[in-house]
């Protein structure tokens, strides 16, 4: 099985954008049990500008474009070190992909990319994306590692994008202020009242929310690729991928008959 996961900020970080030691540890584990499963794993992983507010100490997320850019050069490194150090305590080897929307766009890019990324997963690698937020401008981004992740996981045509967050799945409303919001198990057709729940940005530190991880699953279900979104805080889940259980929220992709 050939899955996409990625690994919003909430999930890498406490609130103060230190590294959330014990759930890292936790999920790099669990991803190495599945890929020595046979699996093959794609991480796109959010953090770099988070990890660098932690790593200098910032009360706050910068908002000028040429301090986010900073923070993601500083965050990049320690994030990638903290990869390469627990998955090799697995025995697995990483490699840093970093993407700009014109890695999408440009045809010629983009065959490039997906040459490097099949080849690496033919090596037995594991590839680990981020944009590359230290070039990247509103002009070249892709915006979001949400979107990142259905582009990539449509790219390399995984099986299934996993989406990991701060929340159990999609609601019919915001489960943090509407005590009766009921969690969606399934979705099959991305409706307009859908759409119209999705709220803004997550975490302080995060750039993503319910309304970008609805814009993946648009883009997953079209290509035919389902798309979940589980709790981030709770790794083993991703156990219930590759069994076949029922986990979160999962948007079917379009099958072709």
């Amino acid at each position: 099985m050939r899955i996409t996961v990625k690994i919003g900020t909430s999930t890498l970080t406490h609130p103060t954008g230190r590294i959330h030691i014990r759930r890292v540890e936790t999920l790099c584990k669990v991803l190495s049990d599945i890929k020595n499963a046979g699996n093959e794993l794609i991480l796109v992983s959010s953090g770099a500008i988070g990890m660098g507010v932690g790593k200098l100490n910032l009360r706050e997320r910068p908002r000028d474009m040429p301090s986010k850019q900073a923070m993601a050069a500083i965050g990049q490194c320690e994030l990638m070190y903290v990869y390469d150090k627990l998955f090799s305590e697995y025995h697995h080897t990483v490699a840093q992909i970093l993407l700009t929307g014109e890695d999408f766009r440009n045809a010629d890019r983009h065959r490039n990319f997906q040459n490097t990324i099949l080849r690496l997963l033919e090596l037995g690698a594991l590839p680990i994306i981020n944009e590359n937020d230290t070039v990247a401008t509103d002009e070249v981004s892709v915006g979001d590692n949400d979107t990142l992740s259905a582009l990539v996981a449509v790219s390399v045509q995984a099986e299934v994008l996993v989406l990991l967050s701060d929340i159990d799945g999609l609601y019919t409303a915001d489960p943090r202020t509407d005590p009766g919001a009921q969690l969606l198990t399934e979705v099959r057709e991305l409706t307009p009242e859908l759409l119209a729940a999705a709220g803004g940005s997550g975490s302080a530190l995060g750039t993503g929310g319910m309304a970008t991880k609805l814009t993946a699953a648009g883009i997953c279900m079209e290509a035919g690729t389902d798309m979940l979104i589980l709790n981030g805080a709770k790794p083993e889940l991703l156990y219930d991928v590759t069994d076949g259980k029922a986990a979160g929220t999962r948007f079917y992709g379009r099958r072709t008959l």
